[in-house]
């Protein structure tokens, strides 16, 4: 049973990394997972990063991130300190958190999927920083060193994930004592199962995501302490149609077009004005407890 469910884990994550591979690929072409309408940059700008944030990175980092918030956004992120990114794509958050840690800090990224750290490292050369990396691996079992780091943050990944608790331990590992997480996350209420279901809304950051009270409760039982939301963004029907419009094909569960239809003939339409009020995007707060 435990060998069939890593398995069940293990396609997830290659059906996930394949999605983002395929939208860094080609991402004037419509095909963005997770969060993005079609439109370059729209979400990112939806999600909290100002004009001059956006201004001051690479273009490449702000076309390829599929984020639902700005974590770093009035976060307490100072100069000197250690910044862990879970998932961090393109890299818009780790050359922010790389210019809010100066050069006596340290920002890593971390990044399953090849094209994303490919991506990711060319943005860090353009953008001259020299204090920030990626690396490979997956955020259930992180490669980086217990109790190093000050700041955990992470962009619409985690709701990703397939083993949402191993997450919130491995938080709690890597965060120094004293330590903070500040996440933005999409959380659910009520999803209907035909939804849960889909492959594609899966990859659209919808269906694996657990709902917010859910989500405190996991970073509770890690170990966390002072855990809660700090921001909501209410998503309306036409942001929704947007996030599930990317991910539907003609018919096809999983397939990535945008604007078709699930297997029983549901648009995006329709399936957005169904969840309408039941999904948001939360940023998430927590601490390491002190000894």
């Amino acid at each position: 049973m435990r060998d069939q469910r890593m398995n069940q884990h293990g396609k997830v994550r290659e059906a996930v990394s394949e999605a983002y591979s395929r939208a860094v690929r080609a991402p004037s072409e419509g095909g963005h997972p997770c969060c993005a309408p079609t439109q370059k940059g729209v979400v990112v700008k939806l999600a909290g990063y100002t004009r001059e944030e956006l201004d001051a990175l690479p273009p490449e980092a702000v076309i390829n991130s599929f984020g639902c918030g700005n974590p770093l956004a009035f976060s307490e992120v100072r100069e000197s300190d250690v910044v862990l990114d879970l998932g961090s794509g393109a890299g818009i958050d780790i050359l922010l958190a790389g210019k809010k840690v100066g050069p006596s800090g340290w920002v890593i990224g971390i990044d399953m999927t090849d094209e994303m750290i490919e991506k990711a490292r060319e943005n860090i050369r353009r953008s001259g920083l020299t204090n920030v990396e990626v690396r490979k691996g997956i955020i259930e079992e992180l490669p980086v060193e217990s109790s190093s780091v000050d700041w955990v943050i992470s962009n619409c990944v985690i709701n990703l994930s397939p083993e949402k608790p191993r997450v919130f331990a491995e938080i709690a590992r890597v965060l120094k004592p004293g330590g903070r997480m500040l996440v933005s996350d999409i959380v659910v209420d009520s999803l209907p199962d035909r939804l849960r279901e889909d492959r594609g809304l899966y990859s659209s950051c919808i269906a694996g995501a657990i709902s917010e009270t859910e989500y405190l409760a996991g970073l509770r039982r890690a170990g966390l302490a002072e855990v809660e939301v700090r921001e909501r963004i209410v998503y309306d029907a036409a942001q929704l149609e947007a996030f599930v419009g990317s991910e539907l094909g003609d018919g096809e569960p999983g397939s990535c077009g945008c604007g078709g239809t699930m297997a029983d003939g549901s648009s995006a339409a329709e399936i957005a004005g169904s969840i309408v009020g039941k999904v948001w995007s939360a940023k998430v707060f927590a601490r390491k407890p002190m000894p």
